[in-house]
This record gives structure tokens, C-alpha cells and sequence, in this order.
């Protein structure tokens, strides 16, 4: 399954972003040089597309094939336009209901907020081009195929989407601790825009500065925080209880 979403060497990978293939990520061998090298990585700049240099080891521990020191991830899914999933739901006559993922890097994670998503009838999810977790194998299996159903948005950056979101009359809830309301004090009977923030340093600081409300889970215990993709399910849960 992990070689459908791969595609290996330099030119190959330059053809695929030419054609419009939805690139996740690029693993380009430590101290590959040479014009083809020089027209890829130009290629990754412009495209904002993540790279890692890595020894060959990790290469050939990726793929028994001849990579010729290039290995690119390939979403098995397509994309959609940001600004056109934005208007077509403020359209719609129903109340939409965005996930923003701020940084959200591990794809189990991620796997499992698409399935709770999914579940929670979520617009669509909105993550950035460059940090968020990949969309491969493990993502599609923790999912349970739901990544197949729920529309994802890749955008520049969180920020701008979240200026869009509020100008097209959608309010935009930060989930985080750094405030002293709850989920229980947020109306998500109106169109709104939920941020999960990343697993370790949660949602960047120039984001919450932006949002219209910030939000807390009610915690008892000893442990400060839940885990990012459970935090999720019941902010979206909440949100489905106000609206049932």
C-alpha cells in the first residue's frame, strides 16, 4: 500500500508536481547536486512543498527501488479549493462547520480527527501547506476511509484562512487553555470554524491573537491536556449536541 503513494526520482517527481499531483512530502538524499537536483528544488520552493534531506539509508529504507535519491509522497486524495468550499457552504442555507488544523503532525492523529470529522458532519478541514501531517497509508487506515468523504483544504497560510473564514461570516473558536471560557460558553448554533492546535506547543500565537473566541476543556485530573484528536472529537461533539 505505502508504494501507490510514492513516486521515486528526480524526474518523475518533477513531472508529477507539473501535472498537478498532490505532493505531501519530498525525501531528497544528503548532498545530491546537479542541474535536475537544482530544477527540483527550485520546483519545491515555488510550490511551498516540504522537503527533508536525509541519508540514503532512510531512502532505502522507504523503497526497495532505484530512487535515485529522491522519494516523494503522493496524497491518495485531491485537494480542494479553500475559497470555493468556503462560499459554496455559506451558500448552502446550512450552518457550516470548519476544522482548521494548526501544525497537527502526526498522521494518527490526523487520521483519526478525519474520521471524528467525518462522523460530525465537518465541512471541511483546512491544514497548511507546509507542517501538517502527510496524507499516506497510516492516515487513510486510522481514518477508516473516511479521508475519502470529508473535504480537505491545503492553504499558504492558517492565518489568511482564518481573515477569509471571518469575512465570509463564519465565527473562529480556538481550542486552547490560555483562556478562562469553556466549550459550554461558545453558540455553535452559527456557522463556525474550530483550530486544533499542534500535539506539543498547541495553536501559534499570532493565530490566537486573530480568532473570535477561545475555548478550554473542563479538566479534573492530574494531567493537564487531553490528546489533540480526543480534545477534537468533543469540541465537535459539543457542536453537534447545541445543534441536534
Amino acid at each position: 500500500m505505502k508504494n501507490d503513494y510514492q513516486i521515486f526520482g528526480i524526474r518523475a517527481v518533477i513531472e508529477a508536481i507539473n501535472a498537478g499531483k498532490s505532493i505531501d512530502k519530498v525525501f531528497i538524499q544528503k548532498g545530491l547536486q546537479g542541474e535536475l537536483f537544482k530544477e527540483l528544488d527550485q520546483l519545491l520552493r515555488e510550490q511551498q512543498i516540504s522537503k527533508s534531506f536525509v541519508p540514503i539509508e532512510k531512502l532505502n529504507r522507504l523503497s526497495k527501488k532505484n530512487h535515485q535519491g529522491v522519494i516523494a509522497n503522493i496524497s491518495p486524495v485531491e485537494f480542494q479549493d479553500f475559497e470555493e468550499i468556503v462560499m459554496q457552504a455559506t451558500e448552502s442555507g446550512n450552518t457550516p462547520k470548519f476544522l482548521l488544523l494548526d501544525q497537527v503532525s502526526d498522521v494518527r492523529n490526523f487520521g483519526a480527527i478525519i474520521r471524528t470529522a467525518e462522523c460530525t458532519g465537518v465541512t471541511a478541514i483546512i491544514i497548511q501547506k507546509s507542517g501538517a501531517a502527510p496524507i499516506n497509508a497510516d492516515t487513510v487506515k486510522t481514518s477508516a476511509g473516511a479521508v475519502f468523504n470529508v473535504p480537505i483544504c491545503k492553504v499558504d497560510h492558517l492565518k489568511d484562512a482564518v481573515f477569509y473564514l471571518q469575512g465570509s461570516g463564519i465565527q473562529v473558536v480556538a481550542a486552547t487553555e490560555k483562556t478562562e471560557d469553556t466549550i459550554y460558553d461558545v453558540d455553535f448554533t452559527i456557522p463556525s470554524a474550530i483550530i486544533m492546535g499542534a500535539e506539543d506547543v498547541g495553536i501559534s500565537p499570532s493565530i490566537l491573537k486573530a480568532v473570535d473566541k477561545k475555548a478550554k476543556l473542563p479538566m479534573f485530573g492530574s494531567i493537564g491536556s487531553l490528546n489533540v484528536s480526543v480534545a477534537c472529537a468533543v469540541f465537535l461533539y459539543e457542536a453537534v449536541r447545541q445543534s441536534y
